[in-house]
């Protein structure tokens, strides 16, 4: 399991003092009001930046980091993610995962039968769709509801699916 769980991306600046549109990538946009700091991935390090304020503009959240005063001391981190530890992530309720641990399980037909590896799962705003490649490198989508995912062990990296009618056309 990853001990970093992905909360935002900066996607650009927003204005010059200093602060950053970040895109959430966690269920609740407000999530980032209960931080005190997030872990900002430079590509070479994890920097860990005090969150001092807090705005939204539709679904972005306005950042203001601690000692960060200038739009030239961020601006060179557009497209990078802000992370939490796991011990800061929200609980999740019953049937609930991190997209990160989901990544990479191997995917079983309820035969048994491997079927493939869980490589990315898209959200939209009905249920999301995991994105399974098959031994043979053919993507097959799923949608996570009840009836399609049977059973998800993070712990045996192991989930079990169901293929309904049609998801192979």
């Amino acid at each position: 399991m990853e001990d970093l769980l992905q909360a935002g991306v900066i996607t650009t600046t927003h204005g010059i003092r200093g602060e950053v549109k970040v895109y959430p990538t966690t269920d609740d946009v407000h999530r980032f009001e209960d931080l005190d700091s997030v872990l900002l991935d430079t590509g070479r390090e994890y920097i860990e930046l005090e969150i001092e304020n807090v705005k939204y503009f539709k679904q972005y959240a306005i950042l203001k980091f601690k000692g960060i005063n200038n739009i030239n001391d961020i601006e060179k981190y557009k497209g990078r993610s802000l992370y939490v530890t796991r011990d800061q992530a929200i609980p999740l309720d019953e049937d609930e995962y991190y997209i990160a641990d989901l990544i990479g399980l191997d995917v079983y037909l309820e035969n048994g039968e491997k079927f493939g590896v869980l490589k990315d799962v898209m959200e939209t705003g009905a249920n999301d769709v995991y994105i399974v490649e098959t031994g043979e490198g053919k993507e097959v989508l799923l949608p996570a509801i009840h009836e399609c995912i049977l059973d998800v062990d993070i712990e045996e990296n192991r989930m079990e699916i169901h293929l309904m009618d049609g998801l192979l056309d």
